[in-house]
């Protein structure tokens, strides 16, 4: 799964030019984060009149027919291997497909009253993909919120001793392919979900301060000390 994520440019013009958009169109969203959490803004990239947009968006996917909130937190992610049929999906697959940008996800191994958070990103902490799809739904009478998931996959040699799944990560032409309004064939797309090449990523055990969601700085990237041999585990360590 991916629970937690971050996005880390402190430069607008260098995140709008990995984005491939005009750094005027970055939305107030587009900020430096260390530790995005379920039902969080945050924003997206899609395509419309073959130009990459990008929108405000809050994590936890809310379907157009919700009459509340309530199943957000449970729709931060969707398993690619059945968002075809899956009821809160299938149409938002077809319809709506999005990218979620970021610079890495968090997840943890050990007991529960001392989970050691591993950070994994890209080896130069430059900008990655996260496959997602996007719904807008009402709130209140008057007002549309738009909302997203990120769809997740196998996890890759480097993720899968911490935990079976990971984020789908999209890179290159198959980023662009995904988020293709006019894509003839949504069922071929599902090729592109698989697990992340095994160079794209490495992991590196961060601060347990990134464990709370008040936590949102710099300091919760700060490398820590090697594990207690209880608690080692087969890790690429930068």
């Amino acid at each position: 799964m991916c629970g937690r994520f971050t996005m880390t440019y402190d430069q607008l013009e260098l995140l709008a030019e990995d984005l491939g958009v005009p750094v005027e169109s970055l939305p107030p969203q587009a900020r430096t984060r260390y530790n995005i959490a379920p039902t969080d803004e945050h924003f997206i990239v899609r395509e419309k009149n073959e130009a990459r947009e990008v929108l405000p968006a809050r994590w936890g996917l809310v379907n157009s027919w919700a009459k509340d909130a309530k199943r957000a937190a449970m729709q931060i992610n969707a398993r690619a291997e059945t968002i075809e049929r899956a009821p809160a999906f299938r149409d938002a697959f077809r319809e709506r497909r999005c990218l979620v940008p970021a610079t890495g996800f968090f997840e943890w191994v050990g007991p529960k009253e001392a989970r050691q958070p591993i950070w994994f990103h890209r080896p130069d902490d430059r900008l990655i993909f996260f496959a997602g799809l996007y719904e807008s739904w009402r709130p209140r009478p008057d007002a549309w919120e738009r909302t997203f998931t990120i769809i997740t996959t196998d996890a890759n040699p480097v993720v899968a001793p911490i935990h079976d799944r990971m984020p789908a990560v999209l890179t290159g032409e198959a980023a662009a392919l995904w988020i293709d309004p006019n894509h003839p064939d949504p069922h071929a797309l599902l090729g592109l979900l698989g697990p992340a090449p095994e160079r794209l990523l490495v992991a590196r055990r961060v601060s347990p301060l990134v464990n709370s969601v008040k936590n949102d700085f710099a300091a919760v990237l700060e490398e820590a000390g090697p594990p207690e041999p209880a608690a080692e585990v087969n890790l690429r360590l930068l």
